[in-house]
């Protein structure tokens, strides 16, 4: 049997690690691994190699994907799927896995349909926002990166009595920025899930400026395309000289933390597990209530992921919505 690998869509740290994971698991059980280069555009353009322990040897502490990923317009193209197809056949190939988002995993999931090609998908973006995952790989090393951003720019901010409008990514799910403000002591936190109430927030933080404090702190995801309105709401209202620091690609890579290292060895071992102990798979990988389990793709495209209770009702307080 052979079996191919591919990495689509964003990169993450913990791509690496998975790819490590796939060749030594594959080898295991008897089965020829194969690489995908460059994600969908390499499926169409036959970029297919078999894989072996030295090309994954040292990998594993490194960011990024050594495969390379790509953004592809050209796969949603009857006739870029059919010459894919013929590629994956040329090779033997009958069945992936594949790391990425959900628009990965529609792709696949078409490609499926109409070709019968197996997957397993397995979440991998630091968007956090896979229906039916409470964990994405990834999204661990992005959290400790952002930390650490936020942690030197607490530094500035108390040094100068300034307000810092942090911008973190994560498309439109706010749960990196949610989590990064929960965890780093941040006194204000605007994503999209949740209501910015800015008059209960100006009452709260006006009466904790006449009682010393001097500096701010506010977490802004992306998605909600609010940065340079709470710089002027933190200069005009409050009184602070404001900054706006976006983050960026920054947050993508680095070295992957423990757990990303090792959530992408327990996601591999018990996807190929999978391909090769049933058929007519066309699933995903998911995380929740520290259990591993498998959605069937239809059922993640058409659902919206939710950032869980507890965390949005902790976030409603440096939203504004709750005290």
């Amino acid at each position: 049997m052979k079996i191919a690998i591919l990495t689509s869509g964003g990169d993450c740290s913990g791509m690496n690690p998975a790819i490590k994971t796939f060749v030594e698991v594959c080898y295991a059980h008897n089965v020829t691994p194969y690489f995908v280069y460059d994600g969908l555009e390499g499926l169409i353009d036959n970029r297919i190699q078999a894989a072996s322990h030295s090309d994954v040897a040292g990998i594993i502490y490194r960011g990024g994907t050594i495969i390379r990923s790509s953004r592809s317009q050209r796969f949603y193209e009857k006739k870029q799927r059919e010459l894919a197809y013929r590629n994956l056949k040329s090779h033997g190939i009958t069945k992936l896995v594949v790391l990425g988002g959900d628009g990965s995993f529609k792709a696949l999931d078409l490609f499926h349909t109409e070709f019968g090609i197996e997957f397993i998908g397995i979440p991998s973006t630091i968007d956090n926002d896979i229906y039916g995952s409470e964990y994405c790989l990834g999204v661990d090393t992005a959290l400790n990166v952002i930390a650490h951003c936020i942690d030197n720019i607490r530094d500035t901010a108390s040094s100068f009595k300034r307000a810092f409008i942090i911008e973190t990514m994560g498309h439109k799910c706010g749960y990196l920025a949610l989590v990064s403000a929960l965890t780093s002591g941040a006194e204000v936190c605007a994503i999209p899930e949740l209501s910015l109430n800015l008059k209960n927030l100006e009452n709260k933080l006006l009466r904790e400026i006449e009682q010393g404090r001097n500096y701010l702190i506010i977490v802004c995801a992306e998605g909600l395309n609010r940065a340079k309105e709470l710089q002027e709401w933190s200069q005009h209202t409050l009184g602070f000289e404001s900054r706006i620091t976006t983050l960026g690609h920054v947050q993508r890579g680095g070295n992957p933390s423990v757990f990303d290292r090792l959530m992408a060895t327990e996601f591999v071992t018990l996807s190929l597990e999978r391909l090769l102990g049933s058929s007519s798979n066309h699933h995903a990988i998911v995380y929740t209530n520290g259990k591993f389990d498998f959605l069937d793709i239809e059922t993640i495209n058409d659902n919206i992921y939710i950032i869980q209770s507890n965390l949005l009702e902790a976030g409603k307080v440096l939203s504004g919505e709750s005290f």
